[in-house]
């Protein structure tokens, strides 16, 4: 790596840059946003995590149709519908994430949220944070009737995923300041056990930077990215999600 004193002090500068309001309106995090019942937020920002593939406008605009199909109460809808309410789901797809898939995620959220009053509790099986994310993809294919093709959509170490969404879904409910981007919503995990995001835009700016060496872009990618994180902010390393995502993000736009 670079010096650390210099790497910190450039990073630090794209983060302030990036981690602000403003970034709210061009980014998937909008959706969870609309909310404010702790419920509506997590399931809200579950979804535009998960489906969180292609251009952000399309990504945005999918996660809204999918919203207006749950009268934009999606608590309400997942623990409170009838079986007639189902139909609105239907022909609901984005990408590779059809109905079927949907209809399961709500049969697994009504299940949860019947014994549970939050999905922070999924997430806190395990030692490490790599357990943590296996037992939460075991646990939410655990009801009988999971679809084989909908596990593609809820990734886990365990198959070698860098697990991008499900690391950027939990950056957004754990991570806790004052710039009113991320939630910080959930308090039993810590901020310094989360895995860095990694996606395209990230590796193309971590690597002149020496922040990743790892050929391959998968969970041992994502653990060496955010330990080399952890030199610059042992506390809060996936705060640097925003320097490195923003600036690729800018990198692209401008050429």
């Amino acid at each position: 790596m670079k010096n650390l004193a210099h790497l910190r002090h450039q990073l630090d500068a794209q983060y302030d840059r990036y981690n602000r309001p403003e970034f709210i309106k061009n980014d998937p995090i909008q959706i969870p946003h609309r909310f404010t019942q702790r419920q509506d937020v997590e399931i809200a920002a579950l979804f535009a995590a998960l489906l969180a593939w292609g251009q952000r406008p399309t990504i945005i605009n999918k996660c809204n149709e999918l919203l207006r199909r749950m009268d934009d109460a999606p608590y309400q809808f997942v623990t409170q519908h009838q079986d007639e309410d189902l139909k609105k789901l239907l022909g609901f797809c984005h990408r590779t994430f059809c109905d079927t898939d949907l209809l399961y995620f709500v049969h697994f959220l009504r299940d949860w949220y019947g014994q549970h009053d939050t999905l922070e509790t999924a997430f806190l099986i395990g030692a490490t944070q790599r357990e943590r994310l296996m037992n939460f993809h075991n646990r939410f294919f655990s009801l009988p009737d999971a679809p084989a093709r909908t596990r593609k959509h809820v990734a886990t170490p365990a198959r070698k995923s860098a697990c991008k969404r499900v690391n950027m879904y939990l950056r957004w409910l754990v991570r806790r300041d004052d710039r009113g981007v991320d939630f910080g919503l959930w308090t039993r995990l810590s901020p310094a056990d989360l895995i860095m995001p990694i996606d395209l835009h990230v590796e193309r700016q971590a690597r002149p930077l020496g922040l990743l060496t790892r050929k391959l872009v998968d969970w041992e990618a994502a653990e060496e990215l955010t330990a080399n994180l952890r030199e610059l902010d042992p506390l809060d390393p996936v705060k640097y999600d925003f320097a490195l995502f923003g600036a690729g993000v800018g990198a692209k736009d401008k050429a």
